[in-house]
């Protein structure tokens, strides 16, 4: 009997052995597991929602019988303190890739002291950092898009929609009387997008008249009441809404919706991202035109480097911009193209 016990105790303890070298070997070369966390910077962000889901799709693709990929999502609400936080708490937690959608994108020291100081990498997305910032450390990148080609894209569509139709010009006076719905306050993105498209506009030769403009914080309901605030004050002068994103746009339709005006009064409404809900308000012809933001393409970098960044295999099949950046193109859509951009 004890002859049993002491074998069952040595087999235990070979085992216990191996266990501990295998848990080292992972550390080590850390490729049979990719601990992903994800720091979004607001879940409630429609599009930011969509490519946090394709990404989870393109790790698991990437997933084989050597390698597995387990994702923590964490939410910060917009608040950058919440964020901090949850890193620290998916770091201590063996996270050993980190992809951030920054709340404050001026703000990611603390995040990247965090994660060097656990030598973890971080890919951050959609919201770049300055630049300056993304030289802190040479395991920092960024996947995302321009956002001034963005709102190129966006005075082009709003530029063809105007020459080839007439009647957008409701009261023929010769320029277009519009309104914007931006992002956030001094947020880069927000700024580059309308400055871009009203110089397009403008070098197309359109004639603008600019009434007024709502921060609604990339938010459907803010669009819809501060769309609501707009009317209230032009009635039925707004002749073009640009958003900054489709949420915007649609909260934008359902304010005019709410008022029961009819189709003839309301304006031409154009958003940013092409989100599905944006895509089918184009199908439905609420939505005139919209700059679809490559998610699935954005997913599978972000998903690519991640793996490449914790296995250190690949990194040389990736493209970079600079050695840290990776972008994707905008595509514009409209009524005539739009179904080649819906998910099957």
């Amino acid at each position: 009997m004890n002859g049993k016990r002491f074998l069952a105790a040595v087999v235990l303890c070979c085992f216990s052995i191996l266990g501990m070298s295998a848990c080292r070997s992972q550390q080590a070369g850390g490729s049979d597991k990719i601990y992903v966390g994800v720091a979004s910077y607001n879940q409630s962000d429609t599009f930011i929602s969509e490519l946090v889901g394709c990404f989870e799709e393109q790790l698991n693709r990437l997933e084989s019988e050597k390698r597995r990929t387990v994702v923590t999502i964490r939410d910060a609400a917009g608040q950058q303190r919440k964020q901090n936080d949850q890193v620290k708490e998916m770091l201590d937690a063996g996270c050993n890739v980190l992809c951030v959608n920054l709340v404050d994108r001026s703000d990611p020291s603390e995040i990247i002291d965090l994660a060097r100081e656990h030598d973890v990498p971080i890919i951050f997305f959609n919201r770049e950092p300055v630049a300056e910032d993304l030289l802190q450390w040479n395991r920092l990148y960024y996947v995302g898009a321009y956002a001034k080609e963005s709102g190129i894209m966006q005075g082009e569509l709003a530029a063809d929609l105007i020459q080839e139709d007439a009647s957008i010009d409701r009261n023929r006076d010769g320029q277009i009387q519009y309104v914007v719905l931006e992002g956030e306050p001094g947020h880069q993105d927000a700024i580059i997008r309308t400055e871009n498209a009203v110089d397009t506009l403008k070098s197309r030769g359109v004639k603008l008249e600019k009434l007024s403009y709502g921060i609604a914080n990339w938010n459907r309901a803010q669009a819809q009441n501060r769309m609501l605030q707009m009317i209230g004050q032009h009635q039925n002068q707004i002749e073009l809404v640009l958003a900054n994103n489709d949420d915007m746009a649609l909260g934008a339709i359902e304010a005019y919706e709410k008022l029961n005006r009819t189709e003839a009064s309301m304006p031409a409404f154009l958003g940013i991202d092409g989100t599905d809900v944006g895509l089918k308000a184009v199908v439905d012809l609420k939505l005139d035109g919209t700059v679809y933001n490559d998610k699935e393409g954005q997913a599978e970098a972000m998903a690519e480097l991640a793996v490449a960044a914790v296995t250190g295999t690949g990194m040389d099949k990736i493209k970079f911009v600079n050695e840290r950046y990776i972008y994707l193109p905008y595509e514009k859509v409209t009524k005539e193209n739009v179904r080649e951009f819906l998910a099957e």
